[in-house]
């Protein structure tokens, strides 16, 4: 089959367009012709290696960490799925690589497709859907009547998070461009911060969690805003020693990390408030229970660009230089 693969860490220049063979199905799994899949920031991040630390992926790789398609094949012990089935995923972190023709995936990480959604809107979801539900329903818990600010609530993440604190009940505040104002509203923000122009830390006080994609210095002020038991979460900010033992990471890289926080820690405990990486899990069982809220209409993807196939490493680029006007990118095999 054709795959995208990364040959050495790196950017652009290691990776190609290679024929590799088709992938083993375990007893377990569920073999998915792959129709189209989303690009996220974590496949740069993957390709240059700023992850090899905490992921220490063996080179060669395929790429690709959403999608949607359908099914081809099913091992001896696969109950949840048959021959035909339109489906949708973010595969486990060791068994990535959707940009590809087929990818085995575990039965427990796969879903089937919203009914209401196409293949490339299906493929926009996953990884990014399930970082909202994990950071809002099961870290936060978010609440009616709570106070949730999601930074960049345009982009890939936020455009789902901003969507699911609402479908919880929150009251949302968001940052975006003067331009992607009205968009955010449309998707249910109740305040909008124009970061261009605006301050958030001299306008919003008293917020019960952050979810932070953007990291730095953004992150730390972010802290300031949140009353006292407040919860930040981020998906970009250094790992915290919590992280490290779920990837199961070393006693050094444990160290390491522990070190790499320790400063975002601080000085959250100094606030009275809590800090939290979160690296998301796959799991087909929560796209379960996001899918009633996509099919009712509550949750609803923005899809910026679709590239064909051939265009994967074009896609990337398009992704990774922030050309994209609002939503995820997305490659369609078809």
């Amino acid at each position: 089959m054709k795959a995208f693969v990364v040959e050495k860490y790196s950017d652009a220049a290691g990776m190609r367009a290679a024929e590799i063979p088709d992938p083993q199905v375990g007893a377990d799994d569920v073999l998915v012709k792959i129709h189209a899949a989303g690009v996220n920031p974590l496949d740069m991040k993957i390709r240059n290696g700023d992850l090899k630390v905490i992921l220490p992926y063996r080179l060669p790789l395929v790429l690709g960490n959403d999608l949607a398609g359908t099914v081809v094949r099913v091992g001896s012990s696969v109950d949840r799925f048959v021959v035909g089935d339109e489906v949708y995923a973010r595969p486990d972190k060791d068994r990535i690589g959707t940009f590809a023709e087929l990818l085995a995936v575990h039965q427990d990480d796969l879903a089937p497709k919203p009914a209401t959604l196409t293949m490339t809107e299906a493929a926009s979801l996953p990884l990014v859907a399930l970082t909202a539900w994990q950071a809002l329903v099961e870290r936060a818990h978010v609440q009616p009547g709570q106070k949730v600010f999601i930074h960049a609530g345009a982009g890939g993440l936020g455009s789902i998070a901003v969507q699911l604190a609402k479908a919880l009940g929150a009251y949302v505040a968001t940052t975006a461009s003067t331009a992607k104002v009205d968009l955010v509203k449309e998707l249910g923000a109740d305040e909008v911060i124009d970061y261009r122009t605006q301050d958030f830390t001299e306008i919003l006080h008293g917020y019960d969690v952050v979810l932070d994609s953007l990291g730095g210095e953004n992150l730390a002020k972010s802290l300031r805003v949140l009353k006292p038991g407040g919860q930040a979460i981020s998906v970009v900010g250094p790992p915290d020693p919590a992280t490290a033992r779920e990837l199961g990471s070393n006693p050094v890289v444990r160290l390491a990390v522990t070190a790499l926080s320790a400063k975002t820690r601080r000085q959250a405990k100094r606030l009275g408030v809590t800090y939290a990486f979160l690296f998301m899990k796959a799991s087909g069982a929560q796209l379960r229970e996001l899918t009633p809220l996509i099919d009712a209409g509550k949750i609803r993807p923005i899809v910026d660009r679709v590239f064909p196939f051939d265009e994967t490493l074009q896609a990337m680029e398009y992704a990774e230089k922030g050309r994209p006007k609002a939503g995820k990118v997305v490659v369609s095999m078809t």
